[in-house]
């Protein structure tokens, strides 16, 4: 197949699915395939890059079983627990995020779901973000109800994230408490409510190639706005300690298929970043046009001053978008 033909049809138009033979992506020359990638995001999302960076909301003791996650109750990873933060706390990151140019803000809270005192706890802190602090809100609080979508809505949230994690194949292998179905009720709940939505999954577990095409395929039925492509970073005490990370070149060619298959949502770098040279400044010329920063995070790569420095000097835009 003729990669930068058909990056040059997808501009034009063309958007790939089930029916299309997507299995050559998975053995196509990696220049060619990372090139025409970066031809679509030129093309169809411009040089901006989008940055978004999270607090942790509430951490630890979370009832699901994701074999990936430090958080969960059934992994033994001596994680920091603590309930719902105060609103100041809060309030006082959003501010520091904003100041440092950072797009987009998310309070992130572990759990099934976040109900009760905790959930008005949170549409407080939005609510007075929203009005206070010049930054686009998004949240992430598991598997939450369209009314409480709507009061997401109300309070200023945009943009709400709900990973699939992989394909709906794989998705039992690495959780059992929760199925993949819920997982796209909720996103579709969203929706419903008027939220954009943050949608995405981890590579790098044991899935197969097919697995990520799949899940690239699925994101882009639901009609997605934001893509998060995480790359495991093995945590002793979880089920996946023992993995290998990663390559580069898988990541580089997981980030240009999402390209072609999801050609104007924002490809989003997360977790992971660190295992690719400069912090995974190729694939920002591989597709990407996105990313999690912040200062206060430990597993997707830079800070925001680096993060910055490095996109200007790549001739991206960053400058702060309307809210």
């Amino acid at each position: 197949m003729d990669f930068l033909r058909l990056a040059d049809e997808i501009i034009s138009g063309r958007r790939l699915g089930r029916e299309d033979d997507t299995d050559s992506f998975i053995t196509a020359d990696l220049d060619e395939l990372l090139k025409g990638a970066d031809r679509i995001r030129k093309a169809l999302c411009g040089d901006h890059i989008d940055l978004c960076s999270i607090i942790n909301g509430r951490s630890g003791r979370c009832s699901e079983n994701c074999k990936f996650c430090a958080q969960s109750a059934h992994n033994c990873t001596g994680v920091d627990e603590y309930g719902f933060l105060d609103e100041e706390t809060i309030l006082d990151e959003c501010r520091h995020n904003a100041e440092k140019g950072v797009h987009r803000f998310s309070i992130v809270t572990a759990g099934r779901t976040l109900s009760g005192a905790d959930f008005d706890r949170a549409v407080s802190a939005y609510s007075r973000m929203n009005e206070s602090v010049d930054i686009e809100l998004c949240g992430s609080h598991g598997l939450l109800t369209e009314e409480q979508f709507r009061r997401l809505k109300e309070a200023g949230v945009k943009r709400y994230h709900c990973n699939i994690e992989t394909s709906r194949r794989n998705f039992p292998n690495i959780c059992t408490t929760h199925s993949f179905d819920e997982k796209t009720a909720c996103i579709k709940r969203a929706q419903a409510a008027g939220l954009q939505v943050c949608s995405g999954g981890i590579i790098g577990m044991g899935e197969t190639w097919e697995d990520r095409v799949d899940m690239a395929l699925t994101l882009a039925e639901l009609g997605v706005d934001s893509v998060p492509i995480n790359s495991l970073i093995p945590i002793k005490g979880t089920p996946l300690e023992e993995l290998t990370p990663i390559s580069e070149e898988d990541i580089l060619r997981t980030v240009a298929i999402f390209r072609y298959i999801l050609p104007t949502a924002d490809i989003r770098l997360a977790a992971g970043r660190n295992l690719m040279e400069g912090c995974g400044r190729k694939a920002f010329l591989s597709g990407a046009n996105s990313t999690i920063t912040g200062d206060m995070l430990t597993t997707s790569g830079n800070g925001i001053a680096d993060d910055t420095a490095m996109f200007r000097g790549m001739g991206f835009d960053i400058g702060r978008r309307q809210k």
